[in-house]
């Protein structure tokens, strides 16, 4: 017998940068993300989910591109139901109050994922979280060497690297040992705050994808301010990254890639010395498709 299928639902990761910190727009106070079901009237996968954004938040929508689909059979609904396809977008906004009907909130990234947040050191849950994971992985159940291979790559222990892009490796660990609500399991307690179905894997699918971008497409941009400093360019990379970047190095390689000119302007704030203003090069605007331009994410 073959089974059903539920129209696809379309999910926006709507992502946006403000006061240093990343930021995710939620609905149903902040338990899910804007979603709705792929319908006749909707000309297009975008038309529908921008349709369902303006629809349940009243935020513009610029920069869209296609994330993931997901259809798992065990993953986000209840049992007996209807399967469901996720079709997920990642969308680039600067942050506007949201005005819409559903409940919109905007969250900061690391309220769900707050382990993903190095900027300042090896946060103490990260040291929690993978205590408990070596304890799972060490168990006598088969593939145990396997678990903790697994664990090592994506947790950049023992002698391995940290890479910020495994974000969906790290939440699919923990899903895996039941350290999140969402696996459905009752353990003493859960570690970052919780979404509908599988919402939060999905944000963390986007947020991987945006940190793997922006090293080599600069979308970042997408995000800033029409003018900003260098250190704002720097700290909203170092936020999107959850990394703290090396000074010189990151000014040195923006310099290389000739991505922003200066404006002619200084900022106006009080306190210390006033900071030459910045913009994104008209030149590269025009050429979206440009290749080989690198913004760095390179580590203390």
């Amino acid at each position: 017998m073959t089974e059903a299928l539920a129209r696809p639902e379309l999910i926006a990761v709507l992502t946006a940068l403000t006061d240093d910190a990343p930021r995710v727009m939620t609905v149903a106070m902040g338990k899910a993300l804007p979603s709705g079901p792929l319908e006749s009237a909707h000309s297009s996968l975008q038309a529908g989910l921008r349709a369902w954004v303006e629809n349940q938040t009243g935020h513009p929508v610029g920069y869209l591109e296609q994330l993931y689909t997901f259809a798992d059979r065990d993953r986000g609904f209840e049992p007996g139901a209807h399967r469901t396809i996720s079709i997920s977008y990642l969308g680039l906004v600067r942050e506007q109050p949201p005005p819409g009907s559903g409940g919109p909130l905007w969250k900061d990234w690391y309220s769900y994922f707050p382990w993903e947040d190095l900027r300042a050191g090896r946060p103490e849950i990260l040291e929690q979280i993978t205590d408990m994971l070596s304890q799972w992985a060490a168990s006598e159940r088969p593939g145990r060497a396997a678990r903790r291979h697994r664990l090592d790559f994506a947790f950049g222990l023992n002698g391995m690297a940290w890479n910020e892009e495994l974000v969906l490796q790290r939440y699919e660990l923990m899903y895996e040992a039941g350290l999140i609500a969402e696996a459905g399991l009752a353990p003493a307690f859960w570690f970052g705050r919780p979404m509908a179905a599988d919402h939060r894997r999905i944000l963390a699918t986007g947020i991987a994808r945006l940190r793997a971008k922006i090293k080599y497409r600069p979308v970042i941009f997408e995000l800033m301010p029409e003018c900003f400093t260098l250190l704002q360019l720097q700290k909203g990379v170092e936020a999107l990254a959850g990394l703290t970047l090396h000074k010189p190095n990151f000014r040195r390689q923006i310099d290389q890639q000739q991505l922003i000119e200066e404006t002619g302007e200084t900022t106006s704030g009080t306190g210390g010395r006033p900071a030459k203003l910045f913009r994104y090069r008209h030149a590269v605007r025009e050429e979206r498709a440009l290749s080989g331009s690198r913004l760095p994410v390179a580590r203390m």
